[in-house]
């Protein structure tokens, strides 16, 4: 597939070398692992389309670097400046995907995490629904709820898009303006310590 891509896509349009080669190459990779799974694990779905405007994202490989904190220097892009402070470590890779008017950046590294002296009494914590957190000394945390406090919006927002034309701009419109709304209802601390992602500015 990959000497197709080159001989029957490349050819007809340059501006493929325009951009990083890793990208496509990716996407082959991953096709291949959708098809391992189709054809080996039970109830896995045949591989389909990833559509546009869907978790858009893109792999790149190579050249990376990390400098003054919070710039990152990217294969073809070059320097990107992030929100975030960026951890001082070598990247060998990383994955750029987009949520709703964002761009983020993710990728692995070694993490050492250094020992913490005690400095109090040990105590039990409750993940609870009602509150966040009850701990055995009686203090307690409340839950943020963010997903019930957007719910309205979410709402108001949805119907918006289901009265729009279907392939219009104010649709398009109105999707971007959902997608923020359930951006900002799902966006954590957690989750995004999980993701060890981080925003860069447009």
């Amino acid at each position: 597939m990959h000497k197709r891509l080159v001989a029957e896509v490349k050819s007809i349009n340059p501006w493929y070398y325009e951009v990083s080669k890793c990208a496509p190459q990716q996407a082959l990779r991953d096709l291949e692992r959708a098809f391992k799974n189709f054809l080996t694990i039970p109830k896995r779905g045949f591989p389909v389309f990833k559509k546009k405007g869907r978790k858009d994202s893109f792999y790149l490989e190579g050249s990376i670097k990390i400098f003054q904190g919070n710039y990152i220097q990217l294969p073809r892009i070059g320097i990107v400046k992030t929100y975030e402070i960026l951890p001082n470590c070598r990247v060998k890779n990383v994955r750029i995907s987009k949520r709703a008017d964002s761009w983020y950046i993710s990728f692995k590294y070694n993490f050492e995490s250094a020992p913490t002296e005690k400095v109090g009494e040990t105590i039990g914590v409750d993940i609870g629904i009602n509150t966040l957190a009850t701990c055995s000394d009686g203090s307690k945390f409340a839950n943020v709820k963010a997903y019930r406090q957007a719910k309205k919006q979410l709402v108001r927002q949805q119907r918006a898009v289901s009265k729009k034309v279907i392939g219009s701009k104010n649709r398009r419109k109105a999707v971007k303006k959902l997608a923020k709304v359930h951006k900002k209802a799902d966006a954590t601390p957690r989750r995004r310590q999980l993701a060890c992602g981080t925003r860069t500015k447009q």
